[in-house]
């Protein structure tokens, strides 16, 4: 008996100690993880004010260099911001950064190509390189920014489409809820027909808007009284946060 017990309490002892460095690696990669993405985003925010400088304050082969690596950067960072933040609202755009992928090695491979050329000591050959180098940048941010628009002008028309729709249901509602100013709604029908023909005319309003029953006319019940077609709330609900709770009612 006392062996199974010094067993189990070995084995429990084991798996803390197994649980306590798997969290203790786990953390450790976190924290490794987040020093990595927090040193690049330094060494990219320094390249890029680098660049920034040499593209307005040299001229020549060394200015053109960095100008075009500051459109390729800016423009693929963009265009990878903007899909990766509306992929999880639209999964079409998943195809959109698959495709942004492929370009993204493109992209890497220019920039490489740009940032050897930078350190190349024959400024006349690399003079020579330039149109063609200014035509892949094109043509790979052409491409970026093509992907980016399409992607904004795409969330934007689901956007419009579906305030279009939603103002229109709004429309419906708030010409429901004001059934009682209809060409067919004439003052003192209610009290001419008398208390049986106003109770069928709140049966009726049930049957507008969308389907729904409204609330029933106040007034009509064994207290009897002239039916009205607003209904007050009940104060004892409060269905959204921006209501106020009614005090409660008191009784002597």
């Amino acid at each position: 008996m006392e062996a199974t017990i010094i067993t189990i309490m070995a084995l429990l002892f084991l798996s803390f100690v197994a649980l306590g460095v798997y969290v203790t690696v786990k953390v450790a990669k976190a924290a490794k993880r987040g020093v990595d993405r927090t040193i690049d985003q330094a060494r990219r925010t320094v390249e890029d004010t680098t660049l920034r400088a040499k593209s307005f304050g040299q001229a020549g082969t060394a200015g053109e260099l960095a100008r075009l690596r500051l459109s390729l950067r800016n423009s693929m960072r963009a265009t990878q911001e903007a899909l990766q933040a509306g992929v999880g609202e639209d999964a079409s755009l998943k195809e959109s950064l698959d495709l942004f992928h492929r370009l993204s090695a493109h992209g890497l491979e220019l920039d490489a190509d740009l940032k050897r050329l930078e350190r190349e000591p024959d400024r006349a050959w690399v003079a020579g390189q330039l149109p063609e180098l200014a035509a892949r940048t094109e043509r790979i941010t052409g491409s970026a920014d093509a992907l980016r628009r399409a992607a904004r002008e795409r969330a934007l028309k689901f956007a419009e489409d579906d305030l279009s729709s939603l103002s229109a249901q709004i429309d419906v509602e708030a010409g429901a809820l004001r059934h009682w100013t209809g060409p067919d709604a004439t003052p003192g029908t209610a009290q001419a027909a008398g208390p049986g023909a106003g109770t069928g005319a709140a049966d009726a309003a049930t049957t507008e808007g969308w389907g729904q029953p409204t609330r029933p006319a106040r007034g009509t019940g064994p207290a009897g009284g002239e039916p009205s077609a607003i209904t007050a709330p009940n104060p004892r609900r409060t269905a959204y946060p921006w209501e106020k709770s009614a005090r409660p009612e008191t009784t002597t």
